[in-house]
């Protein structure tokens, strides 16, 4: 049952917000009593923090399942850009901008394991396109994977990027191709636009 309350009230967060959903709509969604919900979640907070744990963890095995194909480093990019998508609904609700309003400590945890989990990601990613000939030889990698992180947090600001005038989907392509410009050698970035064209 704990498993079926995280998967519903997580699509209702994602379509509706964190602070919009209340307790009675996710318990009437599942056909269940509210008392049901508190047997495994002792009030919303602990609810919020149960989803967006399990969405992280389901999102980190994703990333793992993906970097495993051992795709070159460009492909692979846009391949957890499709991973994130699917998982996030393409965040109609801005999840992340509520979480950070409404439950700053939950929000401020996440960042902090999403950081962890990225850098090593993003450092191996940028250490293979630069074997590869992808990615410039010169390029500082702690610098450019702590750049990547804080602008993928910032393309989720709602106030700076309004979802009625960009989609999460190609707000994420278009700082894919800005990161990816900015560090790729010719060979890189003949690769990067044959990705762009199968958009």
């Amino acid at each position: 049952m704990r498993e079926k309350i995280l998967e519903k009230s997580n699509e209702l967060f994602l379509n509706l917000g964190f602070k919009s959903v209340t307790m009675d709509e996710i318990a009437s969604a599942l056909g269940v009593s509210k008392k049901t919900i508190y047997k495994y979640f002792k009030n919303k907070t602990e609810l919020v923090n149960g989803v967006t744990l399990s969405m992280f963890n389901t999102i980190c095995l994703g990333i793992n399942g993906i970097c495993e194909l051992n795709l070159n480093p460009i492909d692979e990019l846009f391949s957890i850009k499709r991973l994130i998508m699917e998982n996030l609904k393409d965040e109609k609700s801005s999840p992340q901008y509520q979480l950070q309003k409404y439950y700053p400590k939950i929000y401020a945890s996440l960042k902090q394991k999403q950081f962890h989990i990225m850098q090593d990601c993003v450092i191996n990613n940028l250490k293979r396109g630069i074997e590869t000939g992808l990615f410039r030889k010169e390029i500082d990698l702690e610098f450019i994977s702590r750049i990547y992180f804080n602008g993928m947090l910032g393309i989720k600001d709602k106030d700076l990027f309004p979802l009625k005038d960009y989609s999460m989907n190609l707000l994420m392509t278009h700082y894919l191709e800005y990161h990816l410009r900015g560090i790729c050698t010719i060979k890189g970035i003949h690769q990067l636009e044959n990705q762009l064209k199968q958009k």
